[in-house]
């Protein structure tokens, strides 16, 4: 990240505050955990798209650097020109956060963006009050957050089902090819021991097992509950780790937890050769990627920059570029590059 004088961080971090205020105050509005917004960056990056190139691109870690000219940037006012982007307190929505607004700028929308918000408990109310306009999103978890009992489980029936779900202030875009699923992961040495395959292969063995995950995963329909109800398993201990981060693999990699949520784009499943459990019950449900705006703000130029990054995002895109942010390049470069190359800016 480039490097700015100590006073203009101060200034950043104190407008960033003052702009999270209230979405802190209005976490756990929907189903799930407690997550707490402690870790939601500080600050909030604002740059319009003919002047892009100065701005300070914000950290992995979440917090965000003032702009150029040595200020925080304040939040745009109105109108569909400006937006503010929001992401979910892991890497891979930050990352997607910047894919977004680096197709955006390129069509000259100004963007501020607000990195690792919290968990979606906490974001879709800043969604709701204004404090942010538009965030990543993953099609099945987002339809269950909002429809506990929806059965839709592929595709199509998810992204058909989200609109009378979500309601008429919020509105889904074109979704991708992409797809990040939230997984059930051991160790290739804990899946030969116990013989694990599948999900249910835990029934009779998780009592005296770990599982680590976010603190949301605790509660949500997908998480604790889920397996106890789809596949009736109930893991001895739960420990509270991070949503499918560097906590959550360091605890399966060294023996802390016996098994993790681990999300399936995660580089780091391949490269500590970690086994994902199948899913014959589909817990969990297709997870395409899409963004999640406010209506008022899905202006047609909005719409069409958005919809043209979904047309080009796959699986095996976004693997790809997650595994160029896990090797230590900043997500706001990756992305930027990626956009370029896509012709998308």
């Amino acid at each position: 990240m480039k490097s700015t004088r100590a006073t203009a961080l101060i200034a950043g971090f104190a407008a960033g505050a003052l702009a999270l205020s209230s979405c802190a105050s209005s976490s756990n509005a929907g189903s799930g955990g407690t997550t707490s917004t402690s870790s939601t960056s500080a600050g909030a990056t604002t740059t319009a798209g003919a002047a892009s190139s100065g701005a300070a691109a914000p950290s992995a870690s979440g917090s965000a650097a003032p702009t150029a000219s040595g200020s925080a940037g304040a939040a745009p006012s109105g109108g569909s020109n400006s937006i503010i982007i929001g992401s979910a307190n892991f890497g891979e929505s930050v990352l997607l956060a910047d894919v977004y607004g680096a197709a955006l700028k390129a069509k000259g929308v100004t963007v501020t963006q607000k990195p690792k918000i919290g968990s979606r408990e906490v974001y879709i109310s800043a969604l709701k009050d204004g404090s942010i306009d538009l965030i990543p999103e993953y099609s099945g978890t987002l339809l269950a957050h909002f429809d506990k009992s929806s059965t839709a489980a592929s595709s199509d029936e998810i992204f058909k089902a989200l609109p009378a779900a979500i309601g008429n202030d919020l509105k889904v875009l074109a979704q991708s090819k992409a797809q990040d699923k939230d997984s059930i992961a051991v160790t290739a040495a804990t899946a030969s021991k116990l013989n694990l395959k599948t999900i249910a292969d835990l029934k009779s063995k998780a009592g005296d097992l770990t599982l680590g995950g976010a603190p949301e995963f605790k509660t949500r329909a997908d998480g604790v509950p889920g397996l106890k109800g789809k596949y009736g398993v109930v893991f001895g201990t739960f420990k509270t780790l991070d949503p499918g981060g560097p906590l959550s693999v360091a605890g399966l990699k060294n023996g802390q937890v016996d098994a993790a949520d681990l999300f399936t784009t995660d580089p780091a499943i391949t490269a500590n050769k970690f086994v994902v459990l199948q899913d014959p019950k589909n817990l969990y449900t297709a997870q395409n990627v899409l963004p999640l705006i406010s209506a008022k703000k899905a202006s047609p130029k909005v719409t069409a920059a958005l919809d043209a990054v979904s047309a080009k995002l796959d699986t095996a895109t976004l693997i790809a570029l997650n595994t160029k942010v896990a090797a230590g390049t900043d997500p706001e470069k990756v992305a930027q590059e990626w956009v370029k190359a896509q012709g998308l800016g």
